[in-house]
C-alpha cells in the first residue's frame, strides 16, 4: 500500500517535472540540462525498488530530480533505517539550495543527509567511517580522474554485489573511467537496467577482491 510520505515525494517530483525549478543556476546549467528526465527517474527508482535497497549514497544534488527518485525508492522499500547520503559541494554556492529545499518540501531530510564537500574528500571519510551502501548514483565531475576516484571509493562502500549508476554515461570521461573497473575489477554491465540514453548500471562482483599486480587488462 502507498505510504503517505511515498505520496509526498510523488507530488514533490511531479511539480518539478511540470514546472521546472524555480529557480536557475543559468550559464547552461538550467533544470532541462542538468536534470535526469523523469522517465529515468522512474527507471532508477524502479531498479533501487526492486534491489530492495535501504543505504544509497548519491554524488551530485543540483536540482535534486534523481534525489527525489531515489528517496521515493527507499520510502518503498521501507527499511526502518533507511539511508540516503548526498554529496555535493556546490548545492549552496552554486545551486543556492534549490536541490535540498525541494528534499524537505518532500519530507526526505528525514532520511537525507547532505554533504557540502568534494567527493574526493567526502568518500573516504564515509569509507574511514565504516559506511556501507546498497547502491550508489553519481552525477558529478565528468572529469575523467575524478570519476575514477569516485569510483575508486564507490566500489570500497557499496557492498558485494551491489549497484553502481553512472549518469551521462554517453560522455567519453565517463565511459572510460567506467571501463576500467569494468574489464579489470569486474563489475558487470545491466544495460538494460535503465534504459534510456543518459545511465548505465553495474554490478558489483558478490565477493571483493583486489587484482594481482601484474594482471592488467587495457581500457
Amino acid at each position: 500500500m502507498t505510504t503517505d510520505g511515498v505520496l509526498r515525494v510523488r507530488r514533490v517530483r511531479g511539480r518539478l517535472a511540470r514546472e521546472g525549478a524555480t529557480w536557475s543556476a543559468g550559464n547552461g546549467l538550467e533544470f532541462e540540462t542538468v536534470s535526469l528526465p523523469e522517465d529515468e527517474c522512474d527507471r532508477l527508482r524502479d531498479l533501487l525498488v526492486a534491489e530492495r535497497a535501504a543505504c544509497v549514497v548519491e554524488i551530485g544534488l543540483a536540482y535534486a530530480s534523481s534525489a527525489l527518485a531515489i528517496g521515493e525508492a527507499l520510502l518503498t522499500v521501507g527499511a526502518p533505517d533507511a539511508r540516503h547520503v548526498i554529496v555535493d559541494p556546490f548545492q549552496d554556492s552554486v545551486w543556492s539550495g534549490a536541490g535540498w529545499s525541494l528534499l524537505c518540501d518532500a519530507g526526505l531530510d528525514a532520511i537525507a543527509r547532505l554533504v557540502p564537500a568534494w567527493s574526493s574528500i567526502a568518500l573516504p571519510r564515509l569509507l574511514t567511517d565504516g559506511f556501507v551502501a546498497d547502491a550508489a548514483f553519481v552525477d558529478g565531475s565528468h572529469r575523467f580522474h575524478e570519476v575514477f576516484v569516485d569510483a575508486y571509493f564507490l566500489r570500497k562502500i557499496v557492498r558485494p554485489g551491489g549497484l553502481i549508476v553512472l549518469d551521462d554515461y554517453w560522455a567519453p570521461p565517463v565511459r572510460t573511467a567506467a571501463a576500467y573497473f569494468e574489464r579489470n575489477l569486474g563489475w558487470t554491465a545491466l544495460p538494460d537496467a535503465i534504459g534510456g540514453d543518459r545511465c548505465q548500471a553495474f554490478r558489483l562482483p558478490a565477493e571483493a577482491y583486489e587484482p594481482p599486480f601484474r594482471q592488467f587488462e587495457p581500457f
